[in-house]
């Protein structure tokens, strides 16, 4: 059975245990490898490596750093088959959707940042004939990257690459549940030029890995993807400690239709931001709330592509909902069904685990489920899911459906369906969220921040705001 090593100071290793974690493939509930089971000894020399190498990669020249990260941006885009047959094996997602998406967004994100920090500036700020402040921006060190399990090497890169192209040496930990694509990664890194200990990773469970990470003295930054639980956990261990944090948390998205929307557009994209991924993306929209005049032809037409989506072997190019991640959360996205039955919703699709037949008897699958008749403020509205799982209910003013909206604890993203520009504008300025997509969903520009508000995160991901994070700014004042 295949090990999945830790990577450090440019080599596979064992961990220091050496003991390793059962690695389930979500299709068929068999353990198909198994991960490093890592402490804080491994992050302890992960730390040692980082800071051996920290002097050579933060003073090589930005174009230098930049012409290695577009060579692993190439190496990717030449192993995507590769990579994408294993996060579609790790994760359970269809795989022309690892083949389509996630792993061409993997390889966009190192291009982007690679050419970003060739055009990133600074600030000077003249005193007249007394004196020149300019502003360096320097890296800060060794950071921290932890990235979860819903798209594994997107996410992942989508936080060391900022870093490393600011001069940051790295230590990731990807998620213990989807371990392959950052392995591959490393795999590659080497060949495209990386120094030995610029990126290091480290595998195994939060409490002991992650925690670890968190709190060690030379981690001068954390990035974070996850639960708003985690996030808080590693708030407590790092505020203290006065370490930059940027926390992208949970999300219970709001998507709201108004009458006079592009019907099929409408139609056809929350199909997708209800369900894409088997609805483990933070960005999914959980609560449809539809403008009573359209609610009836809306719910038949949506219920009907709903109920056509076939779950199935994410091996298979047919298949468009793939396997749950994992057996624990399989049965927490059940647990929330039957939550939704308690509190009066009624089932007018799916509500139950889907059987796919042949190797993938015995994974983990759930039908695309739509729930009615629930009020805005119950668990099932107000609780993060995470899962093929959506509500819908009516709604007949703006004023309503924007205190609805508004009504969680959570603020990620919201998607807002009309024609009225006015409208538009209107309650995208008033929806408390970090992104608002208008006639469209998961529409996404590198070059804008993005992140949420309330308990969905602190800081910004993306752009400028990406490499401000993993900098640290100096003034430099002249006198003439």
């Amino acid at each position: 059975m295949r090990k999945i090593l830790n990577f450090i100071a440019g080599e596979f290793v064992e961990p220091v245990s050496g003991q390793y974690l059962e690695n389930y493939e979500p299709a068929t509930g068999n353990v198909y490898s198994v991960v490093a089971d890592s402490d804080e000894r491994d992050i302890e020399a992960a730390v040692k490596s980082a800071q051996s190498a920290l002097p050579i990669w933060s003073g090589m020249p930005t174009e230098k750093r930049s012409q290695i990260l577009i060579k692993i941006a190439d190496a990717i885009e030449a192993n995507l088959e590769k990579f994408a047959r294993a996060e579609s094996t790790d994760q359970g997602k269809p795989i022309w959707l690892a083949r389509t998406v996630d792993i061409p967004r993997a390889a966009a994100n190192f291009r982007f940042f690679a050419t970003a920090i060739l055009h990133f500036s600074t600030e000077a700020h003249p005193m007249d004939d007394v004196a020149l402040n300019y502003t360096l921006r320097t890296p800060l060190g060794i950071v921290g990257c932890i990235s979860p399990w819903n798209l594994p090497l997107y996410l992942f890169t989508w936080k060391i690459t900022p870093a490393l192209a600011t001069g940051n040496c790295v230590i990731g930990k990807p998620s213990e549940m989807t371990p392959m694509t950052a392995h591959l990664l490393a795999e590659i890194c080497a060949e495209a030029g990386l120094p030995s200990g610029v990126l290091n990773i480290v595998h195994g469970l939060g409490s002991k890995c992650g925690a670890a990470l968190v709190s060690h003295p030379k981690i001068s930054a954390v990035s974070f993807t996850g639960g708003t639980k985690t996030g808080a956990d590693i708030a407590r261990i790092a505020a203290p400690m006065f370490k930059k944090l940027s926390l992208e948390l949970g999300g219970k998205n709001p998507t709201i239709i108004f009458a006079d929307c592009d019907f099929e557009k409408t139609v056809e994209t929350v199909v997708n931001s209800s369900f894409r991924n088997q609805g483990e993306i933070c960005l999914c929209g959980s609560r449809i709330f539809v403008e009573k005049p359209l609610y009836e032809r809306f719910k038949v037409e949506f219920l009907k592509r709903v109920s056509a989506l076939k779950n199935g072997d994410p091996q298979d190019e047919n298949t468009q909902q793939g396997a749950i991640v994992s057996k624990q959360h399989f049965d927490k996205v059940l647990s929330y069904i039957e939550l939704a039955k308690e509190e009066g919703g009624i089932i007018l699709a799916g509500g139950e685990p889907a059987h796919v037949s042949g190797r993938c008897e015995k994974g983990w699958f759930i039908a695309p489920t739509v729930i009615e008749g629930l009020t805005p403020h119950c668990r099932t509205n107000q609780e993060e899911i995470f899962g093929p799982v959506v509500t819908i209910t009516p709604f007949e003013t703006e004023d309503e459906v924007l205190q609805w909206a508004n009504s969680t604890q959570y603020g990620l993203a919201a998607s807002v369906w009309t024609e009225n520009l006015t409208r538009a504008h209107r309650l995208s300025a008033q929806i408390h969220s970090g992104i608002v997509w208008v006639n469209c969903w998961m529409l996404r520009d590198l070059r804008t921040p993005f992140g949420g508000v309330k308990q969905s995160g602190v800081g910004r991901e993306g752009g400028l705001e990406a490499l401000r994070f993993f900098t640290e700014p100096k003034n430099v004042c002249i006198k003439y």
